[in-house]
């Protein structure tokens, strides 16, 4: 018997083409509040404030109105301490928050009083009054930028190198808060004033030159000052401490003007009752190590 083979074949393939799926993304609209781009509101609002405030200081300055000036910069004072605050508190610190109260603290610090010092008493100086009044602005904005290098590299220290720019130029705000304040009461507030404090304003006004150009250097300078930006009311303290703060705050209320310029005067002349005897402690220090050597050598002999 003969076998048949069997041959199986295939069914043809049959060609199906590839589809290729492509995936569309779906696009979901993105909430403003999930979108953190380092602007937040609540504290750029008080440093908008801040630099609008010296803004308007500066009008009143050329207007002559230096009373109203001043007290347009204090106003800026207390936005520049709350926008930090709040910043810190909720945690809302950005880089774009640094630069632009940086920015603020030019105007409002660096320029405003400038502008009031120049229309008060550096525009009888002529080309050294401009000068003087250049530097200031100019010292204020090395200032600012040092400041922000040191806060970006992350070098957090309990001491400010140089005078911050809003002390320096809190001594010359409370300044001519308190000398204007020699003018009849017909033209100025009724506040109390300290007696022997008010008899030493026209000598301070005579020397306000001298006084800009020295702020202007210590702004710039290597001076340590002490910093309350980590001050924390919160934490134990001792009595005496509170005690202190009452006495303080009662002084402010009954001599505000007199009691804000002793205490920025004071708080400029503490970098250098600190840092002068600490730079003679270092010189005599470095010539006792120098001169020992040679003591040495002539006992040996």
């Amino acid at each position: 018997m003969k076998i048949k083979k069997i041959s199986f074949r295939r069914p043809p393939r049959t060609s199906k083409k590839r589809v290729r799926i492509i995936k569309v993304p779906i696009q979901v609209p993105i909430k403003r509040e999930d979108v953190k781009r380092g602007i937040y509101i609540l504290p750029s609002l008080f440093t908008c404030a801040n630099m609008a405030l010296g803004i308007f200081s500066v009008f009143s300055s050329i207007e002559g109105n230096f009373i109203q000036a001043a007290w347009f910069l204090v106003g800026a004072l207390a936005c520049d301490i709350l926008d930090g605050r709040i910043a810190r508190m909720t945690k809302t610190t950005s880089d774009f928050g640094m630069q632009l109260d940086s920015l603020s603290d030019l105007v409002s610090f660096g320029i405003a009083p400038a502008v009031m010092m120049y229309m008060m008493v550096l525009n009888t100086m002529g080309n050294t009054g401009v000068a003087i009044a250049v530097l200031f602005v100019l010292c204020s904005a090395l200032r600012l930028a040092r400041f922000n290098v040191l806060a970006q590299s992350g070098e957090v220290s309990r001491y400010f190198a140089g005078l911050p720019t809003p002390a320096s130029a809190g001594v010359i705000i409370s300044f001519v808060l308190s000398y204007q304040l020699l003018v009849p009461a017909d033209n100025s507030a009724n506040f109390k004033t300290i007696p022997q404090l008010m008899k030493f304003m026209p000598e301070f006004l005579q020397i306000m030159p001298i006084v800009i150009v020295a702020l202007s250097f210590l702004m710039v300078s290597n001076v340590p000052y002490l910093s309350f930006k980590k001050l924390k009311l919160s934490k134990v303290r001792t009595i005496e401490l509170l005690v202190l703060v009452i006495v303080l705050i009662i002084l402010i209320v009954v001599y505000p003007q007199n009691i804000i310029f002793l205490i920025f005067s004071a708080y400029a002349a503490s970098g250098l009752l600190l840092y002068v005897p600490r730079i003679i402690l270092n010189n005599t220090k470095k010539k006792k190590h120098d001169f020992e050597p040679e003591e040495e050598e002539e006992n040996d002999v």
